[in-house]
């Protein structure tokens, strides 16, 4: 019944997807420089891989999925409550790349 009253209206009932912008060189430069930062004293073989995986993305969800890369890396080295605090730190420069309900904080 709704699917047809939405339809005589011409109304679409899915929710709308939000245009992705699109990052420029100089905005994805910036979040790599911050997630570099967050390993920046972490010297493992891993961590070599990750700043080659950083530099290949091409886009800030690209970065935000190796946040968890990270994560491990830091805590490996440091402790949890290190890792979460430099990752969560990092959460302010995905903002407006991605939804907001992406961006969770660890804890």
């Amino acid at each position: 019944m709704i699917t047809a009253i939405a339809r005589m209206f011409r109304v679409n009932l899915a929710p709308r997807q939000r245009t992705p912008r699109n990052a420029s060189l100089k905005d994805l430069a910036n979040i790599r420089n911050h997630l570099e930062r967050s390993i920046a004293d972490c010297m493992s073989e891993s961590a070599q891989r990750l700043r080659k995986k950083i530099d290949q993305a091409r886009t800030p969800q690209e970065l935000w999925l190796l946040r968890n890369d990270a994560y491990q890396l830091i805590s490996q080295q440091h402790d949890q409550s290190i890792a979460a605090e430099r990752i969560n730190t990092l959460i302010q420069f995905f903002e407006g790349w991605l939804e907001p309900k992406q961006l969770v904080r660890i804890k």
